[in-house]
């Protein structure tokens, strides 16, 4: 007689309510970001901070940085908006000293390099959507933050780079307030 199988691999694990905080501080977040006003500005700073968090955590190759990067990134946003300085220059820099960091620390360059990409990416897309009319900049920010849903996806389903549970908070984050700038863009 076998035994049953009894290793997490071999269970569809189920969680707790608990276990979905990362879905409500999501929902939270998007939340409050939509009701506080949708501009294009706040779009953008939210993708190229994601993006950032990311860029951090393959940096440091530590998946739990990416948390702290949401705040350090948030907190480069705001010194540098006190110090007028353009806050995705702020950002930029701050992107730039993480790459050195990465290669400092000899890290693995296959995520250090595609979070690399992703942040020239998904921050050049913030970056012009602050330069341009405020229509277009809402639907440019808004399709660069829902398509970064995608890359959270990606990692959360391969369980690299970031937590599951940032990749899981920043997926309901980014939809509805991508989708919410993208409808306002065209109804407002």
């Amino acid at each position: 007689m076998t035994k049953p199988n009894t290793t997490t691999e071999g269970i569809a694990r189920r969680r707790s309510v608990l276990g979905y905080w990362p879905v409500a501080l999501g929902v939270a977040a998007a939340a409050f970001q939509i009701l506080t006003g949708v501009a294009a500005e706040a779009v953008a700073m939210t993708v190229a901070v994601a993006a950032s968090c990311y860029l951090a955590a393959a940096a440091v190759g530590l998946p739990w940085i990416a948390w702290a990067g949401v705040l350090t990134g948030s907190l480069v946003v705001t010194v540098s908006e006190f110090a007028a300085v353009p806050w995705w220059l702020g950002l930029s820099v701050y992107a730039a000293v993480l790459v050195g960091v990465g290669i400092a620390r000899r890290v693995s360059a296959r995520p250090l390099t595609a979070q690399g990409l992703a942040m020239l990416g998904f921050g050049g897309l913030a970056v012009a959507a602050v330069l341009v009319s405020p229509r277009l900049g809402l639907v440019l920010a808004g399709a660069s933050l829902t398509t970064h849903a995608v890359w959270d996806y990606i990692h959360w389903r391969r369980n690299q780079v970031v937590p599951r549970s940032l990749a899981e908070f920043c997926i309901v984050l980014d939809i509805p307030f991508g989708i919410a700038a993208i409808v306002l863009a065209f109804t407002g």
